[in-house]
């Protein structure tokens, strides 16, 4: 470690409006979730979901009256685009199949469509629920395994700043999903799943240096936990950023030339990993740096030597400067 900082980016010294555009940010996200509600895909929810293709010059209105006239009138209609062909995404509420299949070949006919035009998937509620419990059960046992990896690895402080992280980019992932109306499919939560797991690098891999960092503690180099979490960070955060950049190539392209599968994992990905790779140093390493100074230890060396310290000294130091005898 070293003593002279001066070319460090001062993460924790802006820690404060870190901490406030994150709350902003997740207070907006509660905020979307209370008064917009996540969309559930058929999934979770049940409900029938019929691809039309192909269709050519079907316009989005012409599908709402042949869908209303095949008693599917409150069905939503998607637009989309397979292999340069148009069609429409149709998803609804009818969870028998013999139904669903009725409904979807009166309205293809309508439109003067055949059974190639189409294809319908019908799932019971009964899958939904289990879907949904499956989803929330995963969910807290990788929550339970990250406290449990991470306090053996380091310490019980690192584990909970790095789930509060993780909840971070959760919620506020979730919060765009509300506020847009993205449907959540299975695909959003295996990519959920996911920045959990990109999320955790990043903070760990600061973490590690911190820890490193901390034992290397001697007189002349840095010596508050805030200097040693800033320095800890300067050092990986040019391998964060190479990490999350190779990692969102991929993942653009997707987004930008898959089809509708593709584009809602990649969507959750995208969002999801900008804010882990931001969550790390914006909000892990930086409340874990609070945290850790309440400690006694910490505590004693941050008011020797942190900066409310610097700046009760700076005054004395300036006139013991101004006193001394200016050489001939």
């Amino acid at each position: 470690m070293r003593s002279h900082f001066s070319r460090e980016i001062s993460f924790i010294g802006h820690r404060r409006q870190f901490l406030t555009l994150s709350c902003v940010l997740v207070i907006l996200s509660i905020v979307g979730l209370v008064l917009r509600g996540l969309v559930f895909g058929i999934e979770f929810t049940g409900g029938t979901e019929v691809d039309f293709y192909e269709t050519g010059g079907v316009t989005i209105e012409q599908m709402r009256g042949a869908l209303e006239v095949a008693d599917e009138g409150t069905a939503t209609v998607q637009t989309t685009t397979m292999q340069g062909e148009a069609g429409f995404l149709v998803r609804s509420d009818t969870t028998d199949p013999a139904t669903a299949n009725a409904h979807a070949q009166a309205a293809a006919k309508s439109l003067g469509l055949t059974s190639d035009n189409y294809t319908v998937t019908t799932i019971g509620p009964d899958w939904g629920a289990d879907t949904t419990r499956s989803s929330l059960m995963a969910f807290g046992v990788a929550i339970l395994l990250i406290i449990a990896y991470v306090s053996f690895r380091y310490e019980f402080k690192m584990s909970i700043t790095a789930v509060a992280a993780l909840i971070h980019d959760l919620v506020i992932t979730l919060g765009v999903y509300a506020w847009f109306q993205i449907d959540i499919s299975p695909n959003v939560i295996a990519a959920l799943l996911t920045i959990m797991g990109y999320s955790l690098y990043d903070t760990v891999v600061e973490f590690n240096r911190m820890n490193e960092n901390a034992k290397q503690l001697r007189d002349g180099v840095h010596r508050t936990y805030f200097e040693i979490c800033n320095f800890s960070i300067n050092e990986v955060i040019v391998r964060t950023i190479n990490t999350t950049v190779v990692t969102l190539v991929p993942v653009i392209c997707m987004l930008a030339i898959g089809g509708a599968t593709l584009k809602d994992f990649a969507f959750a990905i995208l969002v999801g990993e900008v804010l882990g790779t931001y969550s790390s140093f914006a909000v892990a390493s930086p409340l874990l740096a609070i945290w850790k100074t309440r400690e006694p230890k910490w505590a004693k060396l941050e008011a020797r030597y942190g900066s409310a310290a610097k700046a009760e000294a700076a005054p004395a130091v300036d006139a013991a400067e101004k006193n001394e005898p200016k050489e001939g």
